[in-house]
């Protein structure tokens, strides 16, 4: 059985999409999203969004069946591998949608996609979606597609964003996969869970 991993997107249009989008921005990110040879999504999207979609892409690269069942959800350009070069118009794309309202420029690509995705899995292959599911703004789409064979990690249930990421580094560090369950008939929403203990701090040898 393969495991497809679809991400969830971070947010084009807050605070730090700004320091990096505005006209004169200086850092280093900012200067490479100007070059004709971009940055990877995903390094885009880490830096908008920090701990949680780190954990997420690190979670969904540590159990996916194959690197290409890595796929992340996108505002203009449905599904697309976090490998992909994105350059400043394409962020600006980006955040001139709002995928919440469900238009056409978020959903015609996804569901584009997504049928292709449906159409490469076998019997037994699960889609995980790292990602909200207490709203219908993905999970619509992708259930109209996948079906029972779109999941979630139900130890999301009750948790807050930061709560999420934390977790999904903790299980990379473990090697250990949570339980996933069909995102249809689930209870999308729970008591908040214990809080998690803190992450182990790296030791950096000396001289380092």
């Amino acid at each position: 059985m393969a495991s497809v991993f679809l991400i969830s997107p971070a947010s084009c249009s807050g605070l730090r999409a700004h320091m990096i989008m505005r006209a004169g921005a200086g850092s280093l990110l900012a200067r490479r999203l100007r070059e004709p040879l971009g940055v990877p999504l995903g390094e885009v999207y880490t830096f908008l969004s920090g701990l949680y979609f780190r954990g997420k892409l690190a979670y969904a690269r540590a159990f996916a069946s194959r690197p290409e069942h890595v796929l992340v959800i996108t505002p203009t350009a449905g599904l697309r591998s976090p490998d992909t070069p994105v350059t400043l118009d394409v962020l600006q794309g980006f955040a001139r949608v709002d995928i919440a309202d469900g238009g056409v420029r978020f959903r015609r690509p996804l569901l584009a996609d997504a049928k292709v995705v449906a159409a490469g899995l076998a019997a037994d292959d699960e889609v995980i979606l790292l990602g909200s599911i207490a709203s219908s703004k993905y999970v619509d789409v992708l259930s109209g597609v996948f079906g029972p064979r779109l999941k979630f990690p139900i130890a999301f249930v009750g948790r807050g964003d930061m709560s999420r990421g934390g977790l999904l580094l903790r299980c990379v560090m473990a090697g250990t996969a949570l339980d996933y369950v069909p995102v249809a008939g689930a209870i999308r929403r729970g008591a908040r869970p214990p809080k998690l203990p803190p992450l182990p701090r790296r030791v950096v040898p000396a001289g380092e």
